[in-house]
């Protein structure tokens, strides 16, 4: 397990993951589990979209300028409301034109439905930057620095969950060339919004 999913793992037990539950409709073990997929997920599409020096400049910009990690210091008032996280946007961003792939597979794995899969997406995405942007503040990382960090968190992610990362790698190379590069310079020019 990497180092933001077992920080985010451990934040979100008790209350929180209840509270994630009763938005999917779900029980608190199957939502435990979702999360256990999503954030992975996440962290890898970051770590692949920031592996360009375009990509690792946008994804800086955006954690410096709007994720400083105080989303996690109230969690549950977060997952209470949490579309002020502005989590469609980031999904968006992050997955591109694969962002429905990625749901239904997500779902497919998880038992969710599509619907509830992109939900929790787009309620973990800011927690996963929230948790960037802390540890780019702690760190002292610059864009570079981040995105050796997601490098290597992405590797961790790819020992303990090699079919994970493979099902990822699947999707977003959406011309199936077997490079996802090309895939992600088309989605590099809008990353993270303005």
């Amino acid at each position: 397990m990497n180092f933001i999913t077992q920080m985010l793992t451990q934040q979100l037990s008790g209350n929180a993951i209840s509270q994630i539950s009763n938005k999917l409709g779900v029980s608190p073990a199957v939502a435990s589990g979702a999360v256990g997929i999503a954030v992975p997920l996440l962290i890898s599409a970051l770590a692949r979209n920031s592996s360009t020096p375009q990509g690792a400049q946008a994804l800086n910009d955006a954690v410096t300028r709007d994720h400083d990690g105080s989303v996690l210091d109230n969690l549950e008032s977060y997952l209470g409301n949490s579309e002020s996280g502005n989590g469609a946007a980031i999904v968006g961003h992050v997955f591109g034109d694969q962002q429905g792939s990625v749901e239904s597979a997500l779902a497919e794995r998880t038992g969710l439905d599509a619907n509830s899969a992109g939900q929790l997406l787009q309620t973990m995405a800011p927690l996963v930057m929230g948790a960037l942007g802390r540890t780019q503040q702690q760190q002292g990382l610059d864009a570079q620095g981040l995105s050796e960090f997601l490098g290597e968190q992405h590797q961790q992610t790819q020992a303990a969950a090699p079919d994970l990362v493979g099902m990822l790698g699947n999707l977003l190379d959406s011309n199936k060339d077997g490079s996802v590069m090309d895939d992600l310079s088309r989605v590099a020019g809008g990353l993270f919004g303005k």
